[in-house]
């Protein structure tokens, strides 16, 4: 009966002690035990962790809070206690080794023991965040994380300013809505492929963190606007002179935005250098004219896909003047050598120009193009019929300095125009040619006179 005694005696002080010192800690976001560990797990290089094991149903990938290791009383053991080599480490050397790991192996590293767990939850350790998986409950794991992340300083964390969320498919408004309020600190934020998310999330992040600068919402379908105000359909000016600080943002196949969702957008983000709307199918040139009169600093404008942008739209993208760098007018069908020689007269100052499938430029626009935009770099004119070995001429004439060139599928390209290319742009490092009734010899002509130009080709006769 003692012994029974002493026996309960000691499990009621383990379940105190335990009681009192285990800390909760997000330790590790695992699939449920009902399912094959197949699921994909938090990752902070942005790839998906997969096993061999397949299942016929989904499982559902949870967010498992682990208690403090080394809480709880150990049982008798030898007196010897031998190290291991890793232990002899410095904690500032462990510290740096831990900077370097992803999301879920610095979690899987809080389990090891108290130092570790010490160490892995150190505020300098967790400025960014990267989850991905779409079978990740993308919610519950933003809520344990950040809960664990405010306990020094409550409600908030200080030194989170990266948020990563691709491709989690479950990330919906409430998610979000955490990352608002315990993040005042945000300054990168992506979400991209979750098409949950809505414009009420959208706004609670711009109006609760006033420092993000960095916003990838491309796949979310439902967002249609992003402003101070929490009604998308009031088109208001900011707030009080408020402004959203956001300087690049992508909204790429965000199928639902117009022109109005855009006009608010410039005028709500004035500040923006980087716009990305590939696949924006319902904007027109009408958009593009608040973008040039509230966005002045636009350095590079995607508008690749947006079927409904012509010359005039040109037209008002030119007014960004001396600031633009980037543009992609990708199979923008109605463009042609009027707006590009918009583009030519007052960008002077382009390096990248993407107008693959637009049918209507020629050799008349490309040489606008060439003689206006000496320090263009990068051009794409595939799939366009009109370009011949004329425009090439005029390219490899003014524009010395170019170091890439598709001509995909240009029908009326021969060996003449790339020797001219290859004769006088000597820093060419790329030229595609696939699809065009160029001869052997002119290839070797292009390698002969650029070494380092890599040519992509379908013509078999040349190796």
């Amino acid at each position: 009966f003692g012994a029974f005694t002493f026996v309960r005696k000691n499990q009621t002080c383990l379940d105190s002690s335990t009681r009192t010192l285990s800390t909760p800690s997000p330790g590790l976001i695992l699939p449920s035990k009902s399912s094959s560990l197949s699921s994909p797990a938090l990752s902070s290089n942005g790839h998906e962790t997969n096993s061999s094991s397949s299942s016929s149903a989904p499982a559902e990938t949870v967010a498992v809070v682990h208690p403090q290791p080394g809480t709880h009383t150990r049982s008798r053991q030898s007196k010897t206690h031998h190290l291991a080599p890793i232990d002899l480490l410095p904690d500032h050397t462990l510290l740096q080794i831990f900077s370097h790991l992803p999301t879920n192996q610095l979690c899987r590293c809080a389990r090891v023991c108290r130092r570790w767990y010490n160490l892995a939850w150190d505020p300098r350790l967790w400025g960014t965040v990267r989850l991905t998986g779409e079978l990740l409950h993308a919610d519950r794991a933003i809520r344990v994380l950040t809960h664990r992340l405010c306990q020094d300083t409550p409600n908030v964390c200080l030194t989170l300013e990266t948020v990563v969320v691709n491709g989690c498919k479950r990330l919906t408004d409430r998610g979000l809505l955490v990352v608002a309020q315990c993040c005042p600190e945000l300054r990168h934020l992506e979400v991209a492929g979750c098409y949950n998310i809505s414009n009420e999330a959208v706004f609670e992040v711009v109006s609760r963190c006033p420092n993000l600068e960095h916003l990838n919402l491309s796949g979310c379908s439902k967002v249609t606007c992003i402003s101070l105000t929490p009604e998308a359909s009031l088109q208001l000016s900011p707030l009080h002179g408020q402004q959203i600080s956001i300087h690049y943002l992508d909204m790429t196949d965000c199928f639902s935005l117009e022109d109005e969702g855009l006009r608010t957008i410039a005028s709500h983000c004035p500040r923006l250098t980087h716009l990305y709307l590939r696949r924006c199918t319902r904007l027109t040139d009408e958009a593009l004219r608040h973008l040039a009169l509230h966005c002045p600093s636009i350095r590079e404008l995607s508008l690749s896909d947006c079927r409904l942008v012509g010359d005039f739209g040109l037209r008002e993208v030119a007014r960004l003047e001396g600031c633009l760098r980037y543009l992609s007018v990708a199979h923008c069908t109605r463009i042609t050598d009027v707006g590009m020689r918009y583009v030519a007269r007052y960008c002077p100052r382009l390096r990248y120009l993407n107008a693959r499938g637009c049918e209507g430029l020629t050799d008349h626009g490309l040489g606008h193009l060439a003689r206006s935009c000496p320090k263009l770099k990068s051009l794409d004119v595939g799939k366009c019929p009109l370009v011949s070995d004329s425009g090439l001429e005029q390219l490899a004439m003014y524009c010395q300095g170019l170091r890439r060139v598709s001509l995909r599928a240009c029908e009326s390209v021969t060996g003449r125009g790339l020797k001219a290319l290859a004769a006088n742009c000597c820093e060419l490092q790329l030229l595609n040619v696939q699809d065009c009734e160029v001869s052997p010899e002119a290839l070797r002509f292009v390698r002969r006179h650029c070494r380092r130009c890599v040519i992509e080709h379908t013509n078999p006769a040349f190796y």
